[in-house]
């Protein structure tokens, strides 16, 4: 609406070697955004696949290996190439895995420069945890959040990402996000 080119990204996790239905309209928005001029970076949770996203679900997910992961992040990569285009220029499409940064950070720094920013009351009042938390929740469910927040803040530190595109349920996973980079970068 201003004038002015943004970055937005979609997280998806590779449980699978196909996207799905679901995801067809968040691709329509980056999609949309790269049409504008604007530049869409889709991001595969090579990291956060391992873990499993508590968001919609009613049982913790199956971990995947690493092998099963990458084949997943190809194939992933291959169907938005057909939506998105990755080819040079101001709104070339970006591929990123957060296995990248997620893979590399001991727990120490990650405590210490991430999880320091959130309190439990402030993780506990999301509606992701909320519906999960009656039948049981693990901790790694309940940290998943701080993982999608940490990738929100890596983005726009990295490829000026300004905006996330998701699904309702992805709702308190986004601000987190937002919450994690006003407080470490003064970002809006």
């Amino acid at each position: 609406a201003t004038g002015r080119r943004i970055s937005a990204y979609l997280g998806v996790d590779p449980t699978a070697d196909s996207l799905h239905i679901g995801h067809l309209i968040p691709i329509f928005g980056l999609l949309r955004l790269q049409e504008q001029g604007g530049r869409p970076v889709a991001l595969v949770g090579g990291g956060t696949g391992m873990i499993g996203d508590p968001s919609g679900r009613s049982s913790e997910r199956n971990l995947l290996d690493v092998a099963t992961l990458e084949h997943n992040v190809t194939a992933i990569r291959g169907q938005l190439e057909r939506f998105l285009d990755f080819s040079a220029g101001p709104a070339q499409a970006v591929m990123a895995n957060n296995y990248d940064w997620l893979g590399s950070i001991s727990l120490i720094d990650y405590l210490r420069d991430v999880g320091k920013h959130f309190t439990v009351p402030y993780m506990l009042a999301k509606d992701s945890v909320q519906t999960r938390l009656e039948r049981g929740l693990s901790f790694t469910e309940f940290s998943y959040m701080t993982l999608q927040a940490f990738d929100f803040l890596t983005l726009y530190r990295e490829h000026g990402v300004e905006m996330q595109m998701g699904g309702a349920d992805q709702w308190g996973n986004i601000t987190a996000g937002l919450e994690l980079i006003r407080r470490t970068s003064g970002g809006e």
